[in-house]
């Protein structure tokens, strides 16, 4: 498969670029779009995962880039959505260029091969750094799940699950193991994901209209003269 055909439906949201509205029509702006980071170290599987998402095919090899955009139009509990999905090559070689990928996302696979014990380690400091370039607290909840690919390679685990459910329970956040090659889970997290979006999207918008309701609250006992 030619790498061309892959990235044809590749957008660059997560580069801030201009041309994205002259590639959209107005239609498909108007939809809800949910913007998914892949995290995890190089060789898990994130390319696989988004490519049998996005194309319903394994490519088993896969020569990572710095990063690849990918946007999907699915059905959400019956709602019509977009998925943006940025796939990193775990490898960024620039602190600021993975910051800016973690910055521009609204939700995180953070992904792990089940047959490598050093990539469920790493977990924990891509964790940090999306916490960090968040700047939300350690008990604070934000749309992220902890997945386990490879779970085909059953005999060759070096992560049980016992392990990875007692990381994802001190987070607070879900664990799911998949295959992308049998297809196993691969709808499951990444619309689980986009549920905990859309949700985190919901709340923060009753805040946001619960402070104007304090602001014009103030604002009218302000204008209140007594003479």
């Amino acid at each position: 498969m030619g790498r061309r055909h892959l990235l044809s439906g590749c957008l660059p949201w997560f580069r801030g670029s201009s041309n994205t509205n002259t590639m959209s029509k107005p239609k498909t702006q108007q939809l809800p779009l949910h913007k998914v980071i892949m995290v995890g170290s190089g060789g898990v599987g994130k390319s696989a995962l988004t490519l049998q998402f996005m194309y319903d095919e394994f490519v088993e090899d896969y020569e990572p880039t710095k990063a690849d955009s990918y946007r999907k139009k699915v059905l959400l509990d019956g709602e019509e959505v977009q998925i943006d999905i940025l796939d990193t090559a775990g490898q960024e070689d620039y602190a600021a260029i993975r910051d800016n990928y973690f910055r521009s996302g609204e939700g995180f696979l953070c992904v792990f091969s089940i047959t490598e014990q050093e990539s469920f380690q790493a977990t924990s400091e891509f964790r940090e750094q999306i916490l960090r370039v968040k700047n939300v607290d350690k008990n604070d909840r934000i749309p992220f799940l902890l997945v386990g690919n490879k779970s085909d390679l059953d005999e060759r685990r070096q992560v049980s699950q016992e392990e990875a459910q007692s990381k994802a329970a001190d987070w607070n956040v879900a664990y799911v193991e998949t295959s992308a090659k049998t297809r196993a889970n691969v709808d499951k997290v990444f619309f689980d994901l986009m549920r905990e979006i859309r949700d985190r999207k919901a709340q923060d918008g009753q805040k946001q209209n619960k402070n104007k309701g304090k602001k014009k609250s103030k604002s009218s006992k302000k204008k209140c003269v007594i003479l």
